[in-house]
């Protein structure tokens, strides 16, 4: 991930940071990055020294005057609530506290301040909802993916791709799409693999480009995660709230970004989202990190992206057959069905504790199962 001119500051923020975590391992990070050693080193030793301004170009204005003050609370509350007008008093608050500033007024008092100054739709509150949600136990244990709908630019339409970590909520790619084929998921996501490592599993939604519904989970996408040793796990069909965190990240990207904006083409486009990622992974506080910043609890993943697949190998008492060219295998004269995402590559046939029922695997994940005493393959 080579360092753009246009985030330039960011990125070396995001990297002391990743870096500054005690299982870190510097040489890899700086890889993944696209920098030397010497680069990174340079860069760690700044932020030791002088913290965040250290990290911008000399003739850059820095983001903080520390030899001034506010002139009063309740003007850089409003400052904060005008730079990010999606903002809660919690966040705001803390946001304020990660300034240094003190002696603040309560969550209760700030919103009193952002009502009387015409911050706050008198209607706002009754929009807010409680999620009940599951949580990864580690960073890179479980990554979500998702298209959040696509809106109208001046010159062509934007297909926004997510891709959020469950246990830290760190944004690891937002990216303005031309379309929603595999084939331009599967770009990012290598650019995304370089930079942060494999992780462990990836949960997504039954649709285009991971699949067709319930009964057809997978895609080629789908078959090139499993085959990077990646479980790919699927929501459960109708239930939204499987997918929490992606659906409420895709609010958060439509009020903090989109809004009623309308971008001329992708690239500018991009050039927001990017400006933003860094505000949402290290500045914005999260209600359900206890208003830390996602950068805080995030660590990269010791899974190194393969530049050449491994060869699919299975064990010497499974029964391998090689799919065909309509996503069917014979078994004992008799065709089945395992899907065409699957065609040209060899599956796995293992017996269950059912008689004549067999799982399906494709490298480490079960993807079907045959019954002998059915006709065809449930999947």
């Amino acid at each position: 991930m080579p360092w753009k001119e246009a985030t330039t500051v960011s990125q070396r923020l995001e990297f002391v940071t990743l870096a500054g975590r005690g299982e870190a391992n510097i040489s890899r990070l700086c890889h993944r990055f696209g920098i030397s050693r010497k680069t990174g080193y340079k860069w760690l030793h700044r932020f030791e020294e002088g913290g965040p301004n250290a990290l911008q170009d000399h003739s850059r204005r820095p983001h903080h005057s520390p030899n001034r003050m506010p002139e009063s609370i309740e003007r850089a509350i409003l400052r904060v609530r005008d730079a990010h007008p999606a903002w809660g008093a919690r966040k705001i608050r803390a946001r304020l506290v990660a300034q240094g500033l003190t002696n603040l007024p309560s969550v209760s008092t700030i919103t009193a301040v952002l009502h009387r100054n015409g911050r706050i739709d008198p209607e706002e509150a009754l929009k807010h909802r409680a999620w009940q949600r599951f949580q990864a136990e580690a960073a890179n244990l479980l990554w979500q993916i998702d298209f959040k709908g696509h809106f109208p630019l001046v010159c062509g339409r934007c297909h926004p791709l997510t891709v959020l970590d469950d246990h830290s909520r760190f944004l690891l790619a937002v990216q303005a799409c031309g379309d929603e084929t595999w084939h331009t998921v599967q770009g990012h996501l290598t650019t995304a693999f370089r930079c942060y490592g494999l992780p462990q599993g990836m949960l997504m939604d039954n649709g285009s480009p991971w699949g067709s519904d319930q009964a057809h989970p997978h895609t080629p996408l789908t078959a090139w995660l499993i085959r990077l040793g990646i479980k790919v796990i699927h929501s459960r069909p109708y239930h939204p709230q499987t997918l929490g965190k992606s659906e409420r990240f895709n609010r958060t990207l439509k009020a903090e970004v989109i809004g009623q904006r309308l971008f001329q083409d992708l690239q500018e486009c991009q050039k927001h989202f990017d400006r933003w990622r860094y505000v949402y992974n290290f500045q914005r506080p999260h209600e359900a990190l206890g208003m830390l910043v996602p950068a805080s609890r995030y660590c990269v993943s010791l899974r190194d992206f393969p530049e050449t697949l491994p060869p699919i190998e299975y064990g010497a008492t499974d029964i391998v057959r090689k799919v065909q060219g309509k996503g069917e295998i014979y078994f004992r004269n008799r065709p089945f069905k395992v899907g065409g995402a699957f065609r040209g590559y060899p599956v796995a046939l293992r017996p269950t504790l059912t008689d004549g029922v067999f799982d399906v695997f494709f490298c480490q994940q079960q993807v079907a199962e045959i019954n002998l005493k059915e006709h065809n393959l449930q999947t």
